[in-house]
């Protein structure tokens, strides 16, 4: 088992910058690549970006890169978020999730059903 905790999220004014945190627990964890999500009412949970096990490979979501940084801490067994650049469309809840290393190196990184386990999400508000 993994348990997932995320920190970090709030209320925050366009164009301004948050860092999310996610800390992994669990005999395994150090053994899973991890994602970013994120769902606004009403839609469906949408993939972020994705790091590896080792960290030297990341995936992102078209329409975050050059705005979002995702990162980690294998010592802390800890993942990390940086948002820069929000916009009010950034709302969201924000969920990390784990996924085994096969399947991030089989690209199926992107899919929700993909990922073996979740944390409970924090808010992100972007509004002025």
């Amino acid at each position: 088992q993994v348990q997932l905790e995320e920190s970090g999220g709030g209320l925050v004014q366009p164009g301004g910058s948050l860092r999310l945190s996610c800390s992994a627990s669990g005999r395994t964890s150090g053994n899973y690549a991890m994602g970013w999500f994120r769902q606004a009412p009403g839609k469906d949970r949408e993939f972020v970006a994705a790091i590896s096990r080792s960290g030297g490979s990341t995936a992102y979501a078209d329409s975050m890169k050059g705005r979002f940084t995702i990162s980690r801490d294998n010592a802390k067994n800890t993942v990390y978020l940086q948002m820069n650049s929000l916009k009010p469309e950034d709302t969201a809840v924000y969920y990390c999730a784990a996924l085994a290393s096969y399947k991030y190196n089989r690209g199926t990184f992107y899919l929700p059903s993909a990922y073996d386990y979740w944390g409970q999400g924090t808010q992100v508000t972007v509004s002025s």
